[in-house]
């Protein structure tokens, strides 16, 4: 039941890598772009007590990205030692399709290597994106409430892989290694337990061109090791715990100072602050505080520590958070955040130094909170 659909899928892809490789061929200035073809299997993971679901045998999938090797245009790249950076197609077949469904994901990406010899290179890449999904938690019109760890069909869909390449010859690569990803809708809609899973893959690489690219070598100086107070105003959305219920709005704001580091990094620490208007509502419903206390109840204080991971206009972030003071509704001492910022202004003097956009996934562990968006500031 799970080949018949990955052989479909296979031929699609040798399909979609012949005809990439004629346009290839036809453009020599795409050196350095290729198409890698990972299988993948793996087991579906009960992360919390509340994972009540039935865990297939055996789930399984396909992952098409297109990749494009940085050559060192901007001096980001080769700060960077010359990062991949993609577009990721995944199919995903749990093997229960009664319960879990399938996933269909688009994301991007970036792979950055780790260790690089002659033949044998070792790779990281990191993504995340949207997912689709077949079957979801439903009362109506069609009643299915087995499956809550799903209930929205677009949902947010995380990957990280690692693997081992063996470097053939200037048009090809093997490789394999381990893998996890990653899916929920961050609580905005509820239930939202997520799917996560881990396993191995294989896979091949392909450039139609060469993979031996030409690279830009700079004599580049070091950046100031500038320190920076920056701060950022963001908002999510979260569904009360029934679901089908309302939605409520959560206020963010986090205050930080940062310092850049080794010309490509910018480490931090501060405080997180979130208002829930959901546990706010909660409490009114409930006398579980004294009266007049709810507000003072609903908002949580953490501090912060992190690392962001500079890409030219692009930042990943990875962050984790300690509560000073946590609301009524706590899950936990401890908390994640990944995410990134899109820079629209970078300055190395003046008032204002950066301005950006940003997206983050709250996490507690692998149980998302929240998604939130926003702007900031640095200064």
């Amino acid at each position: 039941m799970v080949v018949r659909p990955l052989i479909k899928i296979f031929a699609t892809s040798i399909a979609a890598i012949a005809t990439l490789t004629s346009y290839g061929q036809e453009n020599p200035r795409n050196a350095g772009f290729c198409t890698d073809v990972n299988f993948f299997t793996g087991k579906v993971i009960k992360h919390t007590p509340k994972f009540k679901l039935p865990i297939p045998d055996q789930s399984s999938g396909i992952d098409v990205n297109l990749q494009w090797k940085k050559y060192g245009k901007h001096d980001w790249e080769q700060r960077r030692r010359y990062p991949v950076v993609g577009i990721g197609l995944a199919y995903t077949n749990y093997g229960m399709d009664s319960v879990y469904g399938r996933v269909f994901s688009i994301y991007p990406n970036i792979e950055i290597p780790l260790i690089t010899g002659n033949r044998l290179r070792w790779t990281v890449r990191i993504g995340d994106g949207a997912g689709f999904v077949t079957k979801k938690y439903s009362r109506i019109p069609d009643f299915d409430t087995l499956n809550n760890a799903i209930s929205s069909t677009l949902n947010d869909y995380a990957s990280f892989m690692t693997d081992i390449r063996y470097h053939v010859n200037d048009h090809w690569e093997f490789q394999t290694g381990l893998n996890f990803s990653h899916i929920s809708n961050a609580s905005f809609r509820q239930p939202n337990l997520g799917i996560n899973m881990y396993g191995a893959h294989f896979g091949i690489k392909y450039y139609p061109v060469t993979s031996n690219v030409h690279r830009i070598k700079r004599d580049l100086k070091p950046l100031k090791n500038r320190w920076l107070g920056q701060m950022r105003l963001t908002m999510a959305f979260n569904e009360s715990n029934a679901p089908l219920g309302p939605t409520y709005p959560i206020y963010l704001a986090t205050a930080y100072a940062s310092k850049r580091w080794i010309s490509k990094n910018k480490m931090f620490a501060g405080f997180d602050y979130s208002y829930h208007q959901q546990v706010y509502a909660y409490l009114l419903d409930n006398s579980f505080v004294p009266a007049g206390t709810e507000r003072r109840n609903s908002y949580k204080i953490a501090a912060i520590a992190g690392n962001e991971f500079l890409l030219g206009k692009v930042g990943v972030v990875l962050q984790v958070g300690y509560y000073v003071k946590p609301n009524f509704l706590s899950q936990g001492k401890f908390y994640q955040k990944l995410g990134g910022n899109y820079y629209f202004i970078q300055n190395e003097r003046g008032i204002i130094k950066e301005a950006y956009l940003c997206a983050f996934l709250k996490t507690h562990l692998s149980v998302a909170e929240l998604a939130e968006f926003g702007v900031g500031m640095s200064f």
